[in-house]
């Protein structure tokens, strides 16, 4: 059997392999919320808890906010520095995954389904190199992790025709090394996560039902229930009758209607309970516990009001470390071993997207860094998405500074705050003799010795 180029076959462990357990997490509806909840009809079903506003908000928040940011190849040089580069192996399936969706609806597909079913199973795609041309995100549901007796896992795959899994007559087995196998909250099983809908999906039901009985109250014309009080006795059908014409006349979109009421009958309204009247914060109470178990502030999802201070980089920041940072990381350690990519290359999301400063911040950040010696102008300029200027790709330094190896040796001294007047100068040496003085003191000795010679003859 040929799939994207890979020939699967069938292993001889292979058919003896046990299935894994997956009822720890999904299995058509989630585990119990508590013991008995079966017997008494409270089900936590996965296609009704995704109804529910704030679970709907924090997949699709915590999705796109990772699939926006761009996912690049970066190398690691020999100072420990990692920079983004390309490469003709790796790059192209990092920009395109696959043949009907971009990076971004990649990305989505993978945290949507790891968030919503605790497990994303993604196949490769190989060529006749062997390299990773295509990745698709499985259906979970169409997927059985399996264990041999050996300890080797396969996967058991049910046909999928979108990522290519198609005219099999039965259930394919594919090996580990096929599959990138991201999962979260592996509490039941090592190959099987489990969805934060299984901890928060009893708070999604009631707020359900807190959403329907309000759409039932509002249908009645926000009017709660009320009596039919008569003098006497009134027989059972005489009470059928009465309240059936109620209902039909006087109820729902004939709310307001003028009634006439005879026989000594009188309607005496229902007053709202106190615990009726807390709807509001029952219902607040449902999404913020849904928000404190997949680790989003409530107030990104519209629940309470932000916090009061304005420091935007501080809430990213909070938002990424308690929230984001797991699946990120995750996401870039899965593509790494399933694209089996050499050293020194790596993948890694661009944060900048995401931890995003305000204006006047981001250029007093950028400038310190340029004054003090930590970036270079253009650097600094391409955050800001300006061009490179002449001279802008040097380190810059203000000339007062000193090194540390300079201070040491002026602190070295006896006393570096009064250092000694430097020794004076040695005395400059006589300048040569004039050459015309010279001429004349030998003239003089040769007249006086001539008048020596002629005195003695």
């Amino acid at each position: 059997m040929r799939i994207f180029g890979l020939t699967i076959t069938r292993e001889k462990a292979a058919p003896t392999a046990s299935p894994v357990d997956t009822r720890g997490g999904w299995w058509g509806i989630v585990r119990e919320a508590f013991t008995g909840a079966w017997q008494k009809s409270v089900e936590v079903r996965l296609d009704t808890v995704l109804t529910y506003s704030a679970v709907f908000r924090c997949v699709s928040l915590i999705a796109s906010d990772i699939a926006k940011m761009r996912l690049r190849l970066v190398s690691q040089d020999a100072d420990g520095i990692w920079t983004e580069t390309s490469s003709p192996s790796f790059s192209p399936v990092l920009r395109k995954p696959n043949r009907f969706q971009n990076r971004i609806q990649f990305i989505t597909s993978w945290v949507e389904s790891k968030l919503i079913h605790g497990n994303t199973y993604v196949l490769k795609e190989r060529d006749s190199r062997r390299v990773v041309v295509a990745l698709s995100v499985l259906d979970p549901t169409r997927v059985k992790p399996l264990v041999a007796p050996d300890g080797e896992v396969f996967y058991q795959l049910s046909r999928d025709d979108l990522a290519g899994v198609s005219d099999l007559d039965a259930a394919l087995l594919v090996p580990a090394s096929e599959i990138i196998h991201d999962r979260w909250n592996t509490l039941h099983h090592p190959l099987v996560g489990t969805s934060p809908i299984y901890a928060c999906g009893l708070a999604a039901v009631q707020g359900i039902r807190i959403q329907t009985n309000s759409a039932h109250f509002f249908g009645n014309g926000s009017q709660p229930s009320g009596i039919l009080v008569a003098p006497g006795p009134v027989s059972e059908e005489n009470a059928k009758r009465l309240k059936a014409h109620w209902e039909q006349n006087f109820t729902g979109p004939n709310v307001g209607r003028v009634a006439v009421l005879g026989d000594g009958l009188r309607y005496e309204p229902m007053a709202v309970k106190a615990s009726d009247a807390q709807l509001i914060e029952q219902l607040k109470w449902s999404a913020e516990t849904v928000c404190s178990v997949f680790g989003v502030p409530a107030y990104k999802i519209g629940v309470g009001a932000p916090p009061a201070y304005t420091n935007i980089e501080a809430l990213d920041a909070q938002y990424y470390a308690q929230c984001l940072q797991i699946h990120i990381e995750s996401i870039e350690l899965c593509l790494d071993e399933g694209l089996a990519l050499p050293a020194p290359y790596g993948t890694e999301f661009e944060l900048d997207t995401l931890l995003r400063m305000d204006t006047a911040t981001q250029i007093r950040t950028y400038a310190e860094g340029v004054k003090g010696g930590l970036l270079k102008p253009d650097e600094g300029r391409a955050k800001l998405g300006l061009p490179p200027v002449t001279g802008g790709n040097a380190v810059y330094l203000q000339q007062q500074n000193f090194s540390l190896a300079a201070l040491a040796k002026r602190d070295a001294q006896a006393d570096p705050f009064n250092p000694s007047a430097p020794a004076s100068p040695p005395p400059e040496p006589a300048p040569p003799p004039d050459a015309a003085e010279e001429v004349s003191r030998f003239a003089s000795a040769l007249r006086l010795k001539l008048a020596e010679a002629i005195v003695n003859a």
